[in-house]
């Protein structure tokens, strides 16, 4: 039990610390730096959407306001079973310059992409989604830091605009993922990118099948077996705004997560230390994150029986266990509780466990219910 207790509770603490701790180091150690560029590459600027035109609109005018010249950048929009009339305002909005793809049914985000980047013939993918603003100068950037022969990606920066309470909680923790990003580019490469905003060298975009939750992984890692890394631009950004209670975002994150799971289902070597480039890495911030909730489950239960051998170690460590769980429960119960800063970051801890609990029996009752059907190039209507 004593083992068991602070076995679960190392790997907790290095998937959240020691991990970071780690790349620091490396960081330091061993730096990679990138060799950014002034370049000027033709950009294909791709967004899928379903029923977009609450947002759509101000999308086009962010997109077409891109700090890039208006020659080398393409917008392409693949409409994903639209019916709200988002194909016809978009091929109108500026026929020069937008292109769409409209499918007749709807079967999910990675569908288009894997329809659509074969189509495409600009040096680089610009990768984005609908809801998030991006930043004029973000375009240019990207493409500098693609300048590096080294690299074959790079994510954008996803700038949270909080709100107050639980959204303060979620912007923290989403500032210190951005942290681990930047010590992951400084001392090789990202497992993954910032879905709202990231660009590839088209050449090196891995088929993409229908059904894939993360394309903003998939696309990555397939960039990685290569030979290349994905990099992380604090200079191109996007924003977008918290969720404004804890339900909405677990809803994302249960999505996110089960996304994770997908991936080792359909490629299992990710788990397999030394059979990706990046398995080490993976396991490091993604899938002992993964094991988090078990591992803790598993260091309470062990808690609750070495308390009772009596002492005075065990029984403190149990209560200090319960407590930070009853804080984060009461912060969650009421709102105003988690205006304080330890209590919005125990409930966002405890909701990100939550759901990567919960989405591990998401995705074992239907492993299928991420997945859309493909369709045929000839369904494309261009």
């Amino acid at each position: 039990m004593t083992l068991l207790f602070w076995a679960s509770l190392a790997l907790v603490a290095f998937a959240y610390a020691g991990y970071p701790l780690l790349m620091a180091l490396l960081a330091r150690v061993r730096p990679r730096p990138v060799h950014a560029a002034a370049a000027l590459p033709m950009i294909d600027v791709l967004l899928v959407v379903h029923n977009g035109m609450r947002e759509l609109p101000a999308k086009l005018d962010n997109l077409l306001a891109l700090d890039y010249p208006h020659d080398r950048l393409r917008i392409n929009v693949a409409c994903d079973g639209c019916t709200d009339g988002s194909d016809r305002f978009a091929a109108q909005r500026d026929p020069q310059r937008i292109r769409v793809f409209a499918f007749g049914e709807r079967r999910g985000k990675s569908a288009c992409l894997g329809n659509v980047v074969p189509l495409l013939d600009a040096d680089i993918v610009l990768f984005n989604d609908v809801r998030q603003r991006i930043d004029p100068a973000a375009a240019r950037a990207l493409a500098s830091v693609l300048a590096d022969p080294t690299v074959g990606a790079a994510s954008g920066e996803l700038v949270l605009e909080a709100g107050d309470g639980y959204g303060k909680g979620v912007d923290a923790y989403w500032r210190y993922e951005k942290a681990i990003r930047r010590l992951e580019s400084a001392s090789g490469s990202l497992v993954g990118a910032t879905g709202a905003l990231y660009a590839a060298r088209r050449t090196l975009i891995p088929a993409i099948p229908g059904g894939i939750v993360l394309d903003d992984m998939w696309i990555p890692l397939g960039i990685a077996r290569a030979g290349y890394r994905t990099v992380f631009v604090p200079e191109a950004q996007a924003f977008d705004r918290t969720p404004a209670n804890p339900a909405d975002e677990e809803r994302r994150k249960r999505r996110t997560l089960a996304g994770n799971f997908q991936l080792i289902h359909l490629q299992p070597a990710l788990a397999i230390p030394g059979a990706h480039p990046l398995a080490w890495r993976l396991w490091g911030h993604k899938w002992l994150r993964l094991l988090a909730p078990w591992l803790l489950a598993l260091a309470l239960l062990a808690n609750v029986a070495l308390a009772l051998r009596g002492g005075m170690l065990y029984p403190l460590l149990l209560a200090l266990q319960l407590s930070g769980y009853a804080i984060a429960v009461l912060g969650r119960g009421w709102p105003r509780l988690a205006t304080l800063l330890p209590v919005r970051l125990a409930v966002a801890f405890l909701s990100l466990n939550t759901s990567a609990m919960l989405a591990l029996a998401d995705y074992l009752r239907d492993p299928e219910a991420h997945l859309w059907q493909t369709t045929r190039l000839e369904d494309v209507r261009r």
